[in-house]
């Protein structure tokens, strides 16, 4: 899955230790355009930190994992980033795995609604 849009905040790096030793990790909120633009927040973990070297303001078309996991009865999502474009994309400032859904018909004007 990929996001397209503008870094607008850079939150603080956070580490610790676990049992697989060391962990670093960084959240960056991204600000999509178009008519109804959505907030981000992805998370770059390890050496990517330092590889994609995020800054705000900057456009940016990235690659996303998204995971899910259960602790107590409750549910947490990840928005992991495994890769970075920088400059946007073609389909700046969108959803890319989103369709569009401005209209209900098809390219002859039929409408393409099952009910």
């Amino acid at each position: 899955m990929e996001i397209s849009g503008k870094v607008i905040q850079a939150l603080v790096e956070q580490s610790g230790n676990g049992r697989n030793g060391t962990w670093r990790k960084r959240d960056y909120v991204i600000e999509t355009g178009g008519n109804y633009p959505k907030k981000v927040c992805v998370t770059v973990w390890g050496d990517k930190i330092d590889q994609f070297d995020l800054k705000v303001g900057e456009e940016v078309s990235v690659g996303i994992e998204l995971e899910s996991r259960e602790y107590n009865g409750k549910w947490y999502t990840d928005v992991k980033v495994w890769k970075v474009n920088k400059g946007g994309s073609p389909t700046k400032g969108s959803v890319v795995s989103e369709p569009d859904v401005t209209t209900f018909n098809d390219e002859s004007g039929d409408d393409i609604l099952p009910f």
